[in-house]
């Protein structure tokens, strides 16, 4: 079957809104390492990795063994009953997360988790308030949905949260992307004083927050600019959620937890995604009275279910084991210095940014800093001709996110790199033509 009679039945039974990417959309059938075949047998680099979940590399046969392993034995249970894989790898999780005694609490995917992170502190706290970040993003479900600060993402103005929204990290636009690091993380800590004093009623349950925006486009704020945040946060008892599900496992490279670039502890911490390496398992590690403030009965049918976690476990080994987040540190920084590179030369890059193995691209109008999301889609569309995989994202639309394995290796980097550079370099000499921009995902 064609990817085209593919799209069509995919059009007939599914929401129109489920975003499919490139104007002739692929299915992938097969992977290995950093590289996806398409079911017309044509290979790619996978520089996005199922959005920042693929996190050790497709096909890893450590963990494909474990998951045939278990599912040969059984694949659910519910947490009604004792399940030995949960265990471990909750008492890993809890070891790893920083944060003293944590107890964890399994899910199926970050938005659960996401629900599950608000549900302990506005209990906790007693409050329905909170704060969270403009251009983050944070889960499609109702309450998730509601601390989201990026309108293309935003489907209801109605909320079951009352929250007011701070600044982020921007440092390309906003009133204060000029400001020298300290002066920015200092006015942005003031402006949370002064929102939490003139915008809520005082009793707020929590502030939540990516350590480097994801969906927004891999916004990176400067080192410390969270532990401006927190001190005022501690002065008025307000909890911290970092929301680690793109950042976390040692995808940014110098630290296994995004959060730790800020010299803090959260107080409680989301993850997802990349924990599975595609297969469904998430949630929330944090202070223990946090996580044990639910005071009725409760249950998760999915959550933490033997398959998942067998896997998790299997997977979380070999990233720790094969030392990835060092991998995600090199690599990383040569792809960030290569990019760069290129951004000085090309007008229509307008910033490189990010941290280990989560880089931004952000593409603007030439010479100027005006987003440019046609541009976007177009680079996009030029990759993939030439056999690479990216993302993209951001407020605009207009952001190129890269984000491979954590297992690329230098000659991939390069590959990609020169892809890249071919591909911006094409849709500068067509600038001007008209194209449909493609949409941004999580």
């Amino acid at each position: 079957m064609s990817h085209h009679e593919l799209l069509e039945r995919h059009r007939q039974v599914l929401p129109s809104w489920i975003s499919l990417y490139y104007d002739e959309p692929i299915e992938l059938v097969s992977g290995k390492g950093c590289v996806v075949t398409d079911a017309d047998g044509r290979d790619y680099l996978d520089f996005f990795g199922g959005i920042l979940t693929t996190m050790t590399g497709h096909a890893v046969p450590e963990v494909v063994e474990a998951i045939r392993e278990q599912a040969g034995r059984i694949l659910h249970t519910s947490t009604l009953y004792l399940i030995r894989p949960m265990v471990e790898l909750a008492e890993k999780i809890s070891e790893l997360s920083t944060i003293p005694n944590a107890k964890v609490f399994f899910v199926s995917s970050g938005t659960e988790a996401i629900e599950a992170a608000l549900l302990f502190c506005c209990g906790a706290r007693r409050s329905n308030q909170v704060l969270a970040l403009r251009n983050s993003y944070h889960g499609r479900s109702f309450a998730a949905m509601s601390v989201t600060g990026n309108r293309s993402w935003l489907a209801s103005s109605l909320s079951p949260l009352r929250v007011s929204y701070l600044h982020n990290g921007d440092r390309l636009r906003g009133p204060f992307a000029n400001l020298p690091d300290d002066e920015f993380n200092a006015t942005c800590a003031a402006d949370l004083r002064q929102v939490i004093e003139t915008t809520t009623a005082g009793d707020v349950a929590c502030l939540i927050a990516e350590p480097v925006q994801g969906v927004g486009g891999f916004v990176v704020p400067p080192d410390g600019f969270f532990a401006s945040l927190k001190e005022v946060l501690d002065e008025y008892g307000i909890l911290f959620v970092s929301d680690e599900v793109q950042t976390g496992w040692g995808r940014t490279g110098d630290h296994f937890w995004g959060f730790q670039a800020h010299g803090i502890t959260p107080d409680l911490l989301v993850f997802a995604k990349g924990l599975g390496n595609g297969v469904a398992i998430a949630g929330v590690a944090g202070r223990a009275d946090l996580v044990d403030s639910v005071h009725t009965n409760s249950i998760s049918t999915f959550g933490g279910n033997p398959l998942a976690t067998a896997a998790a476990l299997a997977n979380l080994e070999y990233l720790l084991s094969h030392d990835l987040q060092a991998n995600a540190r090199v690599v990383g920084s040569f792809l960030l210095e290569g990019l760069r590179q290129l951004e000085a030369r090309s007008p229509i890059v307008g910033q490189v940014r990010g941290k280990g193995l989560m880089i931004g691209v952000e593409l603007v109008e030439p010479g100027t800093t005006t987003p440019a999301p046609r541009a976007a889609g177009r680079v996009l569309e030029e990759a993939r001709a030439r056999g690479l995989l990216v993302g993209k994202g951001g407020l605009y639309g207009n952001v190129l996110r890269i984000a491979p394995p954590l297992s690329v290796n230098r000659q991939q980097a390069e590959e990609a790199l020169a892809v890249l550079g071919e591909a911006i370099q094409a849709v500068e000499a067509n600038w001007g033509q008209s194209a449909p921009p493609t949409a941004p995902q999580p």
